[in-house]
């Protein structure tokens, strides 16, 4: 098989194991949708627009948490993952096929989460959704590679958020600043940058982590 047919195999289990017990989708809109009526009773009515973009990213964010700390799970706990590094298959093939379906599911998310944020506290702009996509994308990117890490350990549920939350920091700043700048094309292009050297960096780096 080529690399491209692995990716996409391996992808697809994740997606059908998500459709037959559906783990890990649900929780996130729930969470996500419960965090932006939260916000929206806390928030005073006449915030200005830029903090609500603010709490959008925290809701982001924290959702994506949701997804990932449940993304390596159930192939350590059922040795799965032993399995897919035993393949005939390149291992980093296995970190790109959690990250697109990992990404799939945050996209998921998204699709109810801004509509509702749209209803709450103000529309969102085309550079505001661009940044969201280019956003996820490192999220997804870097977290799927973290989970990896944190999967093995006990405290994974600890050990992930203090490993991704401070890596994120930059993706917030760009998909806020993407959102209120006036010249939201510089915080997009950052994001873009983001994305290409973390997801390489995360490609390349993968098969010393399930090796270990």
């Amino acid at each position: 098989m080529s690399y491209a047919a692995d990716v996409a195999a391996l992808a697809r289990k994740d997606l059908k194991v998500e459709l037959r017990t559906r783990d890990t989708l649900p929780a996130m809109l729930l969470f996500v949708l419960a965090t932006l009526v939260v916000f929206h009773f806390a928030l005073p009515t006449n915030a200005a627009d830029d903090a609500a973009y603010g709490l959008l990213w925290v809701a982001i964010v924290f959702t994506a948490l949701v997804g990932l700390t449940r993304a390596w799970v159930p192939e350590h706990e059922h040795g799965v993952l032993d399995g897919l590094v035993l393949a005939p298959c390149d291992r980093s093939a296995i970190w790109l096929g959690k990250t697109l379906a990992t990404l799939a599911f945050l996209a998921a998310a998204q699709v109810v989460a801004l509509p509702a944020f749209a209803l709450f506290f103000a529309p969102l702009g085309a550079p505001a959704i661009a940044g969201v996509l280019l956003a996820d994308v490192g999220i997804c990117a870097v977290g799927s590679l973290l989970a990896a890490m944190a999967a093995a350990t006990r405290s994974r549920e600890v050990l992930l958020p203090l490993l991704l939350l401070p890596l994120a920091i930059p993706l917030v700043v760009g998909g806020v600043g993407s959102a209120v700048s006036s010249e939201p094309s510089r915080y997009l292009l950052f994001l873009g940058l983001y994305d290409a050297v973390f997801a390489v960096l995360s490609w390349a780096s993968f098969e010393y982590v399930v090796t270990e």
